[in-house]
């Protein structure tokens, strides 16, 4: 059973397979002992908010759910712990693309698909090849599953063209009220002012965001895709309502710190692809010194140009990626490249004016200098917290 984070390329598993040996994922082994339906979600952001959003919308209903895979605990878990007679109702299953690229017999019962963007080149190379990953999740599709989209993704549309995906039922979401007639015709969410208004069933339900915690327009991405997942499973509406005016949000995703000499502090440490960067920066007005850089995945910065020029008033570059970034996005705002982490969050605070924000948003992974997103983001909030 492979690790997700192993290559698949490494000899040792050719030699095993040349051997007779099965080589497989863990979550690809996992699901073949669990009974339970399950609540897949992937994408390129947005999954494990997702995933704890279902968590709690479930469990305030009085509907049991498990949580693992990607995020955190390891499927085979479940396993262990339903062998004990811990059974959940649910259980709720974060993939990313290096899971996916080992499951051949993984078939949820709901899938959810939250976005599609270059991330992981160091590992699949193409984006054609990322794609081949994250459409496995598809593969087992029956008339039993309901595939949740967003429809403002191209990419995601596009793999909802599939026969296979077709042949279940498949729920649109999408932030765009000109698609509600469309939406609401066939089954989805769509959000219009301060109101997410779905349908799952026979009825148009309404849910209100005027009490939302989180911060960021992807937020409410987030939460029509929870939401149509747990009430097509018969989550409550009085429930889910409570979540939307309470959730703050995950750690390290746009994560509001202090506010120190006038100047708001964020900590986005978990933006590890570009695309993660867009949506944070899509989440404030201007006025802002972005903190960017870590590992170098080859990717291309160049589509933050619009939101640099925009929104971004400095732009503090550091680790092994900071010359490719300053390459391609170095000519559009100030632009500073540092040598340590500390010394750029240090440089970040100096270069603001009162009513600025100050952003920790990477755009790469953090093993450069940190052997985590949580390490770098805990790292920048003590950092933060010395300032006055």
């Amino acid at each position: 059973i492979m690790s997700p984070g192993i290559s698949p390329e490494l000899k040792i598993f050719d030699y095993a397979k040349s051997n007779g040996v099965k080589v497989t994922g863990d979550v690809e082994f996992a699901s073949q002992f669990i009974e339970e339906p399950i609540i897949a979600v992937t994408g390129t952001n947005g999954k494990s908010t997702v995933c704890k959003l279902i968590e709690q919308m479930l469990n305030l209903s009085g509907v049991t759910a498990w949580l693992g895979g990607n995020f955190g605990t390891p499927l085979i878990e479940y396993v262990r712990q339903a062998r004990k007679g811990e059974r959940a109702e649910y259980v709720i299953c974060e993939v990313s693309s290096f899971q996916l690229e080992h499951c051949d017999t993984f078939a949820p019962r709901n899938i959810i698909f939250m976005n599609l963007s270059e991330n992981h080149f160091d590992r699949h190379r193409t984006m054609e090849n990322y794609i081949a990953c994250k459409r496995r999740v598809f593969r087992n599709v029956n008339h039993q599953t309901t595939s949740i989209l967003n429809a403002d993704d191209k990419r995601v549309v596009d793999l909802a063209r599939d026969p296979v995906v077709q042949k279940g039922r498949i729920l649109y979401f999408s932030r765009k009220p000109a698609l509600e007639p469309q939406i609401m015709n066939i089954g989805g969410a769509v959000n219009i002012k301060n109101e997410l208004r779905l349908r799952v069933g026979p009825e148009i339900e309404n849910f209100s965001t005027e009490e939302i915690k989180m911060v960021g327009r992807h937020s409410i991405e987030n939460l029509m895709a929870a939401i149509l997942a747990v009430r097509e499973i018969g989550a409550k509406p009085e429930m889910i309502q409570q979540v939307i005016n309470e959730f703050p949000g995950l750690p390290h995703r746009i994560e509001y710190v202090r506010k120190a000499g006038g100047v708001l502090f964020y900590n986005d440490s978990k933006a590890t692809n570009v695309h993660a960067v867009a949506r944070a920066l899509d989440s404030f007005e201007e006025n802002v010194i972005l903190v960017m850089g870590g590992k170098e995945t080859g990717v291309s910065f160049e589509s933050l140009a619009p939101f640099i020029k925009q929104k971004v008033k400095t732009l503090i570059l550091v680790g092994e990626a900071k010359e490719k970034i300053n390459r391609d996005l170095g000519d559009h705002t100030q632009t500073f490249l540092i040598g340590t982490f500390e010394e750029a969050v240090l440089i970040a605070y100096q270069k603001s004016r009162i009513n600025d924000t100050v952003l920790l948003s990477p755009g790469c992974p953090s093993f450069d200098m940190f052997d985590s997103y949580e390490e770098r983001g805990n790292y920048y909030k003590k950092i933060v917290k010395t300032f006055s």
